[in-house]
């Protein structure tokens, strides 16, 4: 008899073990807060305008 198989199988857990510290802007964190997206697209659009230059 197989008993390595006998059981219910273990589900994933989709979240991270500790949430504390993961969140922005928490004091466990230290990098601060999340940036806008206003300025990533602003990033974004400058390096896409910088390549296109080239």
């Amino acid at each position: 008899m197989d008993y390595k198989a006998a059981g219910a199988p273990k589900l994933g857990k989709n979240a991270p073990k500790h949430t504390e510290h993961n969140t922005h802007g928490s004091s466990k964190k230290p990098f601060g807060q999340r940036p806008d997206k206003a300025a990533l697209l602003a990033r974004m659009k400058a390096a896409a305008a910088a390549k296109k230059a080239k």
